[in-house]
């Protein structure tokens, strides 16, 4: 059953107050926080300005790709909930989870069974599993045959490729989350006329079921 959402790589004020504000605003927002590859990248010292803000209902996600002690520092002090660690092995995450005291949602891009199963390793330390394809930035999807059937002690979350638009219906018996951040754009930018839509339907899925 989808619970909810997570509108992930924003960078501007005008769109995070607006996700903030919306009538049925996502349960995470997610911002890029040491993958300049990214567009949606932001440098930390603009990281402080952004969020500060009131929150209301949702909750901030730091992404972090690998982090480093650099800059696991800067962000110490940011108003994030929870961090999503990418390439990161259980005892590093283990570590993280400890030293700054947040929830932990551990990503990891698949391409085939043995990608998926990687999750087991990861029982302990994570509080909420996401399964993303294996672009990163650019967004790929991946079969989602590979994670429908697996048996999780944890809420998942899906990312990879998911439109404004999509059939909200068809990810209802594989996972707990939505994630999204190119399937909200138009030509590279948060459009808040694709978020209001998604969001919309979302919460029209929620009340159905």
């Amino acid at each position: 059953m989808i619970k909810g959402c997570k509108i992930c790589g924003v960078k501007d004020s005008d769109t995070l107050n607006y996700i903030i504000n919306h009538t049925h605003p996502p349960k995470f927002i997610g911002f890029i926080c040491n993958y300049p590859k990214s567009s949606r990248y932001v440098e930390p010292k603009l990281l402080k300005k952004l969020l500060n803000v009131k929150k209301n209902k949702s909750e901030f996600v730091a992404v972090l790709v690998k982090p480093n002690n650099k800059i696991l520092e800067e962000i110490k002090s940011l108003s994030f909930d929870y961090y999503q660690l990418y390439d990161c092995t259980p005892d590093e995450i283990k570590i993280i989870k400890q030293k700054y005291q947040k929830k932990i949602i551990t990503a990891f891009t698949i391409n085939d069974e043995s990608d998926v199963l990687k999750y087991k390793s990861y029982v302990d330390v994570t509080d909420l599993y996401l399964f993303d394809g294996k672009g990163y930035e650019k967004s790929h999807s991946f079969d989602h045959k590979l994670i429908k059937n697996i048996k999780l002690n944890k809420e998942l979350m899906l990312a990879g490729n998911i439109k404004f638009d999509d059939n909200l219906k068809n990810y209802e018996k594989i996972t707990n989350y939505l994630d999204l951040s190119g399937g909200l754009e138009t030509s590279g930018l948060k459009d808040t006329s694709k978020i209001d839509i998604f969001l919309n339907n979302l919460n029209k899925l929620k009340n159905e079921t």
